[in-house]
């Protein structure tokens, strides 16, 4: 397996998804309305909450709405202070990266049916810069594809778990070889942490 050297504007390749810093002026933010009505006085969003906002916010549009397993992902991948919560930056960052997986969704599903066939989703995971064996490819349309569609909830799971997991072997391949030795207790961590 190869990885991309860099992803394309951002996570999995979404078009437009940096990293944020101090947000000043939330209140005047049209995202901070979604955010604080569900986050409650900690000032947090769980999965519940987040797969609660993006249903209320009809994000998926006529797509079905979020599972909260892959709620629980999309959490994951931006909790860097593992609380397995996000505050207003994280959830601005997503809504970002949200939007660019969207889109591209939108841009592989040439029949506008709503979900995308194997072919589609290879199309999809080169461009974003990944480049996979064919074997790798078939476990990934079985492990997110139900009679070989994959919806846009489950394009979304998988487009945050291969982010994940290439993130947590370029940290481990420091020589940049495409080899990674781990521990079997690290390597469990790492899988269970995507």
């Amino acid at each position: 397996m190869s990885y991309p050297g860099g992803h394309p504007g951002g996570y999995g390749g979404a078009p437009g998804a940096p990293g944020y810093g101090g947000f000043p002026g939330q209140q005047q933010d049209p995202l901070y309305g979604y955010f604080t009505g569900v986050a409650g006085q900690d000032g947090q969003i769980s999965a519940e909450e987040l797969q609660q906002c993006l249903t209320q916010a009809n994000f998926s549009g006529g797509y079905k709405p979020f599972n909260l397993e892959t709620c629980r992902l999309m959490i994951s991948m931006l909790d860097r202070d593992m609380s397995c919560t996000m505050g207003f930056n994280e959830f601005k960052e997503l809504w970002m990266v949200l939007n660019g997986w969207k889109q591209h969704f939108t841009s592989i599903d040439r029949d506008q049916s709503g979900t995308v066939d194997s072919q589609e989703m290879n199309q999809a995971v080169t461009s974003m810069g990944y480049r996979l064996s064919p074997q790798a490819m078939n476990s990934i349309v079985k492990r997110y594809s139900s009679h070989g569609k994959i919806t846009f909830d489950d394009y979304v799971a998988c487009c945050v778990r291969l982010r994940s997991l290439t993130d947590l072997f370029r940290r481990r391949d420091q020589a940049g070889q495409g080899a990674a030795t781990f521990q079997y207790d690290d390597f469990i961590q790492c899988t269970m942490t995507c």
